[in-house]
């Protein structure tokens, strides 16, 4: 006798299996699903995505970046070659560290139609500086396409102190510490003219950052007028910290700016230990530098003049400390 068709169990449906919908165990995903169903979180930016056209053109930009770097670093380790009549003269007669001079080949016998050639032979001469003759198509080359006269003062690069040598040098001097930071001063005239006044004032030395700022080139030296060679200047890798470690030592940072919440005459700490603090032309202290200031005074000047020059600037100001400490 065939089975009963209607009976439980026994269907005939296709597809059917018996004991079909009776729970029974089954093999687990392990999580595999629900972190499916979690997602893979926020989709990241599209510099961060591997093979994008955007994090192709960032790396790109890195790429220049770090080479732009290594060129700046390059361009200060290499010595200068400080070019024409003038400038050379003025150089050798400031006592600016040379290594040798570069004369174009027959300008050392024309040294008697051209003063200042033969000045800078002369000079060079007492100093016992290397004359080293070069072929003009050489020379241009070595002076990029620059005007450079004929003649060329190779300087080398400066040797920069750390910060904290500047502390050094005010204990070992027995005074109050004054120390001056410049802030993003690019013109090296400026550069120049201020480690002049800080010389003059009896600073212990000048602070310069290293980056986006200008460094102790032969026109800074030539500016400060032989200052540099008895002033140390220092290059800090972050400014606001070096501020912040001369803080530490017991020294009032002092911002100048026109728009200062002091006067300048006002300020009574000027007889104390000192770090005054200089802005770049135009701009003026950048706001992290301003944070690190204990103070920022102003120099009251006619309302019809805007600013002062930031060289001036600090001349009056370092004035104003020289007279407090007398």
């Amino acid at each position: 006798m065939g089975a009963d068709p209607l009976m439980a169990g026994n269907s005939q449906r296709r597809g059917r299996t018996t004991g079909a919908g009776k729970k029974t165990a089954t093999a687990g995903t392990g999580g595999k699903n629900r972190r499916s169903l979690a997602g893979r979180g926020a989709t990241p930016p599209a510099e961060q995505r591997y093979g994008h056209p955007a994090q192709r053109k960032a790396q790109a930009q890195e790429r220049q970046r770090a080479d732009r770097a290594r060129a700046r670093q390059r361009a200060e380790e290499a010595p200068e070659l400080l070019l024409g009549r003038n400038p050379v003269v003025e150089a050798l007669r400031a006592q600016i560290p040379a290594t040798a001079l570069y004369v174009v080949t027959g300008d050392t016998t024309r040294g008697g139609t051209d003063e200042r050639i033969a000045e800078a032979l002369a000079l060079a001469a007492d100093r016992g500086l290397p004359l080293l003759e070069v072929g003009k198509g050489e020379f241009d080359r070595m002076a990029q396409g620059a005007l450079h006269q004929g003649i060329g003062l190779q300087v080398p690069p400066y040797d920069y102190a750390h910060p904290d040598d500047l502390l050094d040098i005010a204990r070992d001097s027995g005074r109050a510490p004054l120390i001056v930071a410049m802030d993003g001063v690019t013109d090296p005239r400026n550069l120049g003219a201020v480690v002049r006044s800080a010389a003059a004032f009896d600073a212990h030395g000048v602070v310069v950052p290293q980056r986006r700022a200008v460094g102790m080139t032969a026109s800074a030296w030539r500016t400060s007028a032989g200052a540099a060679a008895r002033l140390r200047v220092a290059r800090a890798v972050n400014l606001p910290r070096a501020l912040a470690a001369y803080q530490d030592a017991g020294l009032q940072t002092v911002g100048l700016a026109g728009d200062g919440d002091v006067d300048l005459h006002e300020y009574d700490g000027f007889a104390d230990a000192v770090a005054l603090v200089v802005g770049a032309e135009g701009t003026g202290l950048s706001r992290l530098v301003r944070e690190k200031c204990d103070v920022v005074v102003r120099i009251p000047i006619s309302r019809d003049t805007e600013s002062l020059n930031v060289s001036v600037a600090a001349g009056i100001a370092l004035y104003q400390v020289a007279a407090a400490r007398r």
